[in-house]
């Protein structure tokens, strides 16, 4: 059987890779999904839906009540003008971004990714045959508007933005984030904008660069905020004029997102927020956990601002994390975001305390 050249291009993930591959009795540091349980009250709101027989397809961009209170949500948080018009739900944050790169950048031309950045970004970009190019991070392990403006060329036609970051934990600053909104709108580059971490901040401020310019698609979910990733619930917003053409393809791809899923995404936008702020809270504990552990065995690591995620340099992040893995404890090589992470390795401390201190401890020999 024959496979086209762009999939025989790309990579299985090396998250997945790690994450399949643990061994019974492994402390998996390697996925990024919270250890939470979905809160009880988007629980029931989906069991309500159930009972009350909303089991069919909904209309291709969403329930008009979600889109109307994601937008709502955008306005009031993020200070992005928008309507329900400029909203589509779609199934997770994943199908969001594949729909924004197949709808916006052609065969042959470039996107700017952060490297290293989520592995997505440069896989996807090769699924459409075009090519991703690596934009260095700062000290801060930040994307500068400086990287990216010597990176500009004529091909290029995207810019992926993610803040806070995966796999580093960096926040952008709102300079940067203005800077960077203001290149694309001079070179009339689409900027692609991944918020999925919006909440999960320690120190700074979340900044949506769509504030800045109309030039922008920004893709959030439900999934890390409240716990929700199993229920493939996301969205994207942009202006109407796109949303049309982002739609041509959803309403092949997908259709439409789970009407279940979108009835808890409703009572999770509207309803009570007190589960993410203590999610928030002992994400931050957790991150002190780890950084105080990792500074007393003198591994060099810069302490992150945002998400869940600790990307100490180790030197050679293969070998070690192969030889942490061999000792009990899951972790990403940071090759697996590119090559500027090719010297770190990346942890999620979206796990248990105790399972935090018992890698800890399996950690001290190796590190």
């Amino acid at each position: 059987m024959r496979f086209a050249c762009c999939t025989e291009e790309i990579e299985i993930s090396g998250i997945r890779k790690c994450f399949e591959s643990a061994m019974p009795g492994s402390v998996n540091l390697g996925l990024g999904q919270p250890d939470f349980d979905t809160p009880s009250h988007i629980k029931r709101a989906a069991i309500r839906a159930i009972e009350m027989g909303q089991c069919g397809y909904t209309p291709n961009c969403g329930v008009p009540a979600l889109r109307e209170a994601l937008a709502e949500k955008l306005m009031r948080e993020n200070q992005i003008d928008c309507t329900a018009d400029d909203i589509m739900v779609t199934s997770g944050a994943s199908e969001a971004l594949f729909l924004a790169i197949v709808a916006l950048v052609d065969r042959g031309e470039e996107v700017l990714v952060g490297d290293p950045s989520f592995l997505s970004y440069a896989e996807l970009t090769r699924l459409v045959g075009a090519r991703p190019v690596s934009v260095p991070l700062d000290e801060d392990l930040r994307i500068t508007p400086e990287a990216i403006g010597e990176r500009i060329t004529k091909k290029t036609r995207m810019i992926i933005i993610n803040s806070p970051s995966n796999p580093t934990g960096s926040v952008q600053t709102e300079e940067q984030m203005r800077a960077i909104a203001e290149i694309a709108d001079d070179e009339d580059i689409a900027l692609l904008s991944d918020e999925v971490y919006e909440h999960f901040i320690y120190r700074g401020e979340h900044i949506s660069p769509a504030r800045f310019s109309d030039n922008v698609i920004t893709v959030n979910a439900v999934s890390k905020t409240y716990a929700m990733t199993g229920w493939r619930l996301g969205y994207l917003a942009a202006r109407n004029e796109a949303i049309e053409q982002h739609l041509k393809i959803h309403q092949y791809v997908q259709a439409c997102a789970s009407s279940i899923s979108q009835a808890a995404a409703l009572e999770a936008i509207c309803g009570p927020q007190d589960c993410v702020r203590q999610m928030r809270d002992e994400f931050m504990s957790r991150r002190d956990l780890l950084v105080a552990g990792f500074r007393e065995m003198g591994v060099d690591l810069t302490e992150p601002d945002g998400a869940f995620y600790l990307f100490p340099r180790v030197g050679d992040g293969d070998l070690v994390a192969s030889k942490l893995a061999r000792a009990g404890v899951i972790t990403v090589p940071g090759s697996a975001f590119g090559e500027g992470g090719r010297e770190h390795i990346r942890i999620s401390y979206a796990a248990s305390r105790a399972n935090l201190e018992e890698a800890l401890r399996r950690m001290k020999d190796i590190l």
